[in-house]
């Protein structure tokens, strides 16, 4: 699986963290929906170090399509609760 974390660059991610991305990214949810901003905080940082903790770096030539394309780290809950609806960015 190929995830962009925007302004930062794209990583492949083992098949076998996807389940764990896709379950941090419905936390992520129930986060925004509750409005608990600082649970979505400490979610959302999860979700961004499994990524890059897990993912190996692709090259910036790269012209790979992402699967999943994250916000920047920097995302504020205002806009959080604009991206994280639903079924996240991760469909189930």
């Amino acid at each position: 699986m190929i995830v962009r974390i925007s302004t930062e660059g794209q990583y492949r991610l083992p098949d076998e963290d996807s389940d764990r991305l896709n379950e941090l990214d419905n936390e992520a949810v129930a986060a925004v929906e509750a409005g608990d901003e600082d649970r979505f905080h400490e979610v959302f940082e999860q979700l961004l170090e499994l990524v890059r903790s897990e993912g190996s770096p692709l090259a910036d030539g790269d012209l790979t399509e992402s699967d999943v394309i994250l916000p920047p780290p920097d995302l504020s809950f205002v806009e959080a609760g604009e991206r994280f609806t639903g079924d996240g960015l991760i469909p189930d």
